[in-house]
């Protein structure tokens, strides 16, 4: 028996002031794209902002459903509207907030597992990594220089290829 040990490296910021101007804008954004998030069951608002290789910046939000769990996360709404209307440029940041309507969110939330493995998806497929910047409502905030560092044991099409 051989027992790892694993690490990850975040940076954490007092507050979005730290962060370069591009990157305030690109958490504004994904603050403004919490707005308009459609949460009425949960009241739990997500909005999440990418930025791309050719500088457009795509928006995405939760969308639920009462036929839980047909809803979409917001990071998985804004990577596949990339996808879709950009599929060969590159994500280079995603910004990632949350705020609830019953309660304040003073810290960042991570992005729930089906969303980690999508954008990793889109990390494997430019071969470019993704900075993913987390903040809540208040609090400091939380920047990762890969995806890897939220999901080190990525999920890769290789693995479909063995056997």
């Amino acid at each position: 028996m051989i027992k790892k040990e694993l690490k990850i490296a975040f940076t954490e910021y007092e507050s979005d002031q730290e962060l370069t101007e591009v990157e305030q804008d690109l958490l504004k954004k994904a603050r403004e794209a919490s707005d308009l998030a459609y949460a009425p069951y949960s009241n739990f608002y997500v909005g999440a902002a990418l930025l791309l290789e050719n500088g457009v910046i795509v928006s995405g939000n939760n969308q639920e459903n009462v036929a839980y769990p047909s809803g979409l996360c917001a990071e998985r709404v804004a990577i596949y509207a990339a996808g879709a209307q950009y599929p060969n440029v590159a994500i280079k940041t995603i910004a990632i907030t949350c705020k609830s309507k019953q309660f304040q969110v003073n810290e960042p939330l991570s992005p729930c597992g089906a969303c980690r493995q999508a954008m990793s998806e889109y990390e494997m497929r430019h071969n470019q990594v993704i900075r993913v910047i987390l903040a809540g409502e208040t609090g400091k905030i939380r920047v990762m220089d890969s995806i890897a560092d939220l999901l080190p044991f990525m999920f890769k099409a290789e693995e479909l290829k063995k056997g």
